[in-house]
């Protein structure tokens, strides 16, 4: 499956639950204004958690789906390819909402955030929980993760399941320091549509949320200070 068909398997959205955390790790790290780059943007739904943040808002992917808002600016990008067409340094913050596991090549697309982000800047990625108890159970019973059973149609538009343990090493890899792991409080009961009471979710957030986030930050160096 090429990269544009799993996007628009996706139909270019992601969670409120998703949204809302990504919104207050920026804002718990980024001072505001400048600009923020949305990699694997979607409709670009971030826009409207976010934009009172940023001076700017940038949006790539693979496709322009309707509803991408006219504030920002979109760069077509097939992410499988490697390379955002955009500048080194370009993003105070660099963003990629359930876009990795997408992807073939994780830690080429972790690199090439990094280069988008200034040295002092921010990299947020999101991706699904393979440690939730959903997840685990429907590996234990089924022998796949939740979020890429072929089945109800999640794979192949999601192929690469990483671990909690897997986005640290490869934030680390990337040079990436004040590396933090956090999780959406927010996720579904097995065996059924219902959601774990919120109580639940914030006292067992590594089991009981269905998505993951990964924040670090771009190291400054005393040749980036001069």
């Amino acid at each position: 499956m090429t990269t544009l068909a799993r996007a628009e398997q996706t139909h270019g959205t992601s969670g409120v639950a998703i949204y809302q955390l990504v919104a207050a790790v920026l804002t718990a790290r980024h001072s505001g204004g400048g600009t923020v780059v949305d990699v694997g943007c979607g409709r670009g739904e971030l826009y409207q958690y976010i934009k009172g943040r940023f001076g700017s808002y940038a949006g790539t992917d693979v496709l322009r789906y309707d509803g991408f808002p006219d504030e920002g600016a979109f760069h077509l990008t097939d992410l499988d390819s490697g390379r955002v067409a955009l500048p080194d340094a370009v993003a105070d913050c660099v963003v990629a909402v359930e876009t990795i596991e997408h992807l073939e090549n994780p830690r080429a697309f972790a690199r090439e955030l990094v280069r988008l982000v200034k040295p002092g800047g921010w990299v947020v990625v999101t991706t699904p929980n393979q440690l939730s108890l959903l997840s685990l159970l429907t590996l234990v019973v089924q022998g796949e993760f939740n979020g890429f059973r072929e089945r109800p149609g999640l794979y192949p538009a999601h192929i690469t399941a990483l671990l909690e343990i897997d986005l640290r090493r490869i934030f680390r890899e990337c040079g990436l320091a004040d590396v933090a792991v956090e999780y959406t409080k927010s996720g579904r009961v097995p065996g059924i549509s219902r959601h774990w009471p919120r109580w639940a979710s914030r006292l067992f957030p590594r089991r009981l949320s269905d998505n993951v986030l990964v924040v670090g930050r771009r190291p400054v160096s005393n040749g980036d200070r001069t």
